[in-house]
């Protein structure tokens, strides 16, 4: 890999795992609301891209590709709600690469029931560091059993019912990634789609779906702009450039080579959770963290 694809990997790794700080430092105002707010400002701010692009004759699409922008705008939309409730309950350290580590192992085993594929060796290894990750980071600890969560919003509630429910929810938004992710992958690989009007089509289609809850819910959606107008603006820069640069990766770079180093994302979520949350576990989530990255390039090399 040259050293232009690892720079471009590295920083869209730091973007997703950034978005999804500010996702869990909103979580505790207003799910619908940041969700909402987010997705009308990457509308907004991204049309000038995707308005060029259209004029250079980049972006191509069937009259099937309308059906599948729309199917990705209904996975990634309950993706967000179900991410942002883990966020609401649980730690960005655990819940985000729970989701992410469920849903490349839910990628993998789709492959091999629907697609006929057979991992190898070095695959199957990384599907069980994957399960062990998973298993490791969920398991309860003494932060999780009792103590009460340090003051401040962006602290979830650390009972071990909420520490259950926000992996329930981790796991069911690792199911909506895999399923995204191989509905994207047919419409960018067979149908032609443009992989940008793809990715782009989910922030108007969530800004239309989520503008009516968010209205109903104007006072809380006020408090979100108020309290984290840094974050809805980080998240709605980041969120479609983490994108664009693995987009621009893969067009010198193999998938097989792109598509599991940008997992190294769930290292950096762990330590920004760690660090400038103040969340607890580090260590033993960090080492949860490496089992499920490492696995899950195991699994894509494999």
């Amino acid at each position: 890999m040259s050293a232009t694809a690892i720079t471009l990997i590295l920083i869209a790794a730091v973007a997703h795992a950034s978005w999804n700080l500010f996702s869990k430092q909103a979580a505790q105002t207003g799910a619908i609301s940041f969700i909402w707010l987010a997705a009308t400002a990457g509308t907004l701010l991204y049309i000038p891209v995707i308005a060029v692009a259209w004029a250079g004759g980049w972006l191509h699409l069937t009259a099937l590709g309308w059906v599948f922008m729309a199917g990705t705008g209904v996975l990634e939309s309950a993706y967000f709600v179900f991410l942002q409730s883990g966020y609401r309950l649980g730690d960005l350290s655990l819940v985000y690469p729970i989701g992410r580590g469920t849903g490349a192992l839910l990628a993998a085993v789709a492959g091999i029931a629907f697609l006929g594929e057979r991992p190898g060796p070095v695959a199957i290894g990384g599907i069980i560091a994957v399960v062990a990750g998973i298993a490791l980071i969920g398991a309860p600890s003494r932060a999780s059993a009792g103590p009460p969560a340090p003051p401040g919003p962006e602290r979830a509630a650390s009972t071990a019912p909420a520490v259950g429910a926000a992996i329930g929810f981790a796991v069911a938004t690792g199911v909506f990634i895999a399923s995204y992710t191989l509905w994207d992958r047919y419409a960018v690989a067979t149908l032609g789609t443009s992989a940008l009007l793809q990715g782009y089509a989910t922030f108007p289609f969530m800004a239309v779906v989520f503008a009516l809850p968010a209205r109903r819910a104007a006072d809380r959606t006020a408090l979100v702009w108020h309290r984290y107008r840094l974050q809805v603006v980080g998240a709605a820069v980041l969120m479609p450039l983490a994108y664009i640069l693995v987009l621009a990766a893969l067009a010198f770079t193999a998938v097989s080579v792109v598509a599991p180093a940008r997992e190294v994302s769930v290292l950096f979520g762990v330590l920004m959770g760690g660090r400038l949350l103040g969340e607890g576990s580090v260590a033993r989530r960090l080492t949860a963290a490496v089992a499920i990255a490492g696995g899950i390039i195991a699994i894509a090399v494999g």
